[in-house]
């Protein structure tokens, strides 16, 4: 396959941090390649250097000549006042998308002369299809209202209207950073499918390891400085992973134990060492060095143990809460019990984060009680995270907290030694907080939970920004937590490996108890759509009964056919008459014309589907 994109000696450096050094990768037409690493170790920074975003302190990007690229940033940008349908067309430059923001800019505006111009030109390149395209893509996304503000928008949808607009674009190359957050699943399940149908080329970040395992081929990580390419999907990535890893601690023991028995010979004859060989005095200055280096990644484990809870644990009772015409909760009554562990679902928008304040307390119902037992202590890790002084350093902020750290009975950890089991080297914790990426205030805000030590703990997309050696960490811990547990999240495979039943959140105050994990969930529902197809298929082969609907029209059936076939040519009639009024060039009433023809479009699609419908049974 032919490169599509060339990266060489490419370093960058922030202060006297060195992020990567001398990255050298050509990606080839088709690639599909997931980048992995430590939150703050500059997959971010690699992506937006890539995008044009940043510059490196050296080297190179190059892209094939006519390259298209598209960019989705984590926190995507949109121009002010822009409104949901200009915006998905803020990134595309093909001349069909310039004629529909020009179409769409003339109706808004009004100005009959614009409207027709804008009109013909449509007509012209075709555009009315690249259109429809665009309202589809739009309406599958979530969206029904194009007119909303960009502005009003939540997170969530932010995020679905963006990628609606790098689709519309048409990229070659695809950069995706993090696509997958403040998304909900089913919208996560569509943009898999997509990415796996497309032929562009795909260098995107993500911690969603069911994710990355179905849509990419190669999978880049950067570990202390270096990058690593790994052929094939996230799964053998982890097996050549552990390889490289054994490998790199037979290689640093070995090396250590070389400069032992040097380090000895040099000690020897201190007053000789002029007369010493050179090139073994060189070999010891360079062994010396290799073995300063550092060794794969400690497995590190979080031990924080759950302070005792009691029998009675958290009842409701006849819960009631909306805003407005929007239920949250209905009649809700649920008792939980010791060692829950229960996953939330639901599209966007449902009420899932509300739900969790609820139960909490942090907002207030409008009818039924909660029931809580005396021993009851939450712990509620926030998707809107924790304040923190940005001007202090994370070990400053976790001193503040305290000073002595149970970890458990017996244990005690200073705030320094805390912090080194979520991942901060005591290099970073003298970082100050408004230097931390999103994935390291992530898991500063994860370390102030747990050392609460919560019996009741509430996770609300926890997985948003953690990297996946955090997200593992996380994953051991939550396996042997004692107490009960709640989950709001977005990614399948946490949920796969921590909840035994889900809260299915449906909308309007609809709540259904699901046994089994997320993947159990997704078989059910497959077997649920197969179930109501299979009676369909067995009736055909079956005779039909003297009940059932007959095969030709109904008196009343005929009637409308031949209704309908009246309407049509009337509507065919008016449509023909609207198109001689645009052909002769007239502008009094361009306006009304072009909103008449587009009703009489729409209602001629509708009635022919309804014809052809009664014309097979005919």
């Amino acid at each position: 396959m032919a490169i599509i994109l060339n990266i060489e000696n490419l370093t960058k450096s922030y202060g006297d941090r060195l992020l990567f050094g001398d990255v050298c990768l050509g990606v080839e037409q088709g690639d599909k390649i997931g980048i992995v690493a430590r939150n703050g170790t500059g997959k971010s920074t690699l992506l937006n250097i890539i995008a044009g975003c940043e510059t490196a302190d050296s080297g190179t990007v190059t892209f094939r000549n006519d390259t298209k690229v598209g960019f989705l940033p984590q926190q995507p940008l949109f121009e002010p006042g822009a409104d949901v349908f200009s915006a998905a067309l803020d990134n595309a430059s093909d001349a069909r998308a310039t004629a529909v923001r020009a179409y769409h800019a003339a109706l808004t505006s009004g100005i009959e002369s614009e409207i027709e111009k804008a009109y013909k030109t449509m007509e012209e390149l075709g555009a009315w299809d690249y259109e429809d395209r665009m309202r589809q893509l739009l309406t599958r996304l979530g969206f029904t209202d194009f007119d909303t503000q960009v502005e009003h928008l939540s997170g969530g949808r932010r995020k679905r209207l963006a990628i609606a607009r790098l689709v519309m674009s048409e990229p070659d190359v695809l950069l995706l950073d993090e696509p997958t957050n403040h998304l909900d699943i089913d919208t996560i399940e569509w943009l898999e499918a997509y990415l796996r149908r497309s032929r562009a080329t795909l260098l995107m970040v993500t911690h969603d390891r069911y994710f990355l395992d179905r849509v990419c081929s190669k999978i880049l990580e950067i570990d202390n400085r270096q990058t690593y390419m790994v052929e094939g999907n996230f799964a053998m990535y982890l097996r050549r992973r552990e390889e490289r890893i054994e490998a790199m601690s037979a290689e640093l023991s070995r090396v250590r134990n070389t400069l032992r028995r040097e380090q000895e010979w040099m000690s020897r004859q201190p007053q000789a060492r002029a007369g010493k060989a050179k090139f073994r005095i060189d070999n010891f200055y360079n062994l010396r060095e290799r073995a300063r280096g550092n060794g794969p990644e400690k497995n590190i484990k979080l031990e924080t143990q759950a302070s005792r809870i009691g029998s009675k644990i958290f009842e409701a009772e006849g819960v009631c809460k909306r805003f407005g015409n929007t239920v949250i909760l209905d009649d809700f009554t649920y008792t939980f019990a010791r060692g829950e562990r229960l996953g939330i679902v639901g599209p966007n928008g449902v009420g899932k984060s509300t739900f969790i304040k609820l139960l909490q307390g942090i907002e207030p119902i409008d009818a039924g009680r909660w029931d809580l037992g005396t021993t009851l202590r939450f712990g509620y890790y926030s998707q809107d995270g924790i304040s923190f002084d940005q001007n202090k350093t994370v070990a400053d902020a976790i001193t503040e907290l305290a000073e002595d750290i149970e970890l458990k009975e017996g244990v005690h950890l200073t705030p320094m030694q805390y912090l080194q089991r979520f991942l901060f080297s005591p290099a970073d914790q003298q970082k100050y907080i408004h230097t931390l990426s999103g994935g390291e205030r992530c898991r500063l805000h994860l370390a102030t939970v747990l050392m609460r030590q919560p019996n009741f703990l509430i996770l609300d997309e926890p997985t948003n920004d953690l990297d996946i050696i955090t997200l593992g960490i996380l994953e051991e811990y939550l396996a042997d937590f004692k107490g009960c547990l709640i989950v709001v999240s977005h990614d399948r495979y946490f949920l796969d490996n921590i909840v035994d039943h889900l809260f299915v959140m449906e909308g309007q105050g609809v709540i259904k108890d699901f046994p089994g994990n997320y993947s159990d969930y997704r078989a059910f529902l497959d077997f649920q759509k197969d179930g109501e197809d299979k009676p369909k298929q067995t009736e055909e082969k079956k005779p039909r009964r003297t009940t059932e609907r007959p095969s030709k029209m109904s008196f009343k059936e005929r009637k409308e056919f031949e209704a309908l076939t009246d309407e049509l040519d009337a509507l065919n009639a008016a449509k023909q008459e609207i198109e001689a009024f645009f052909a002769s060039g007239t502008a009094d009433g361009i306006a009304e014309k072009s909103q008449r023809y587009a009703e009489i479009k729409e209602l001629i699609d509708e009635k022919e589907m309804r014809w052809l419908e009664l014309s097979e049974k005919e």
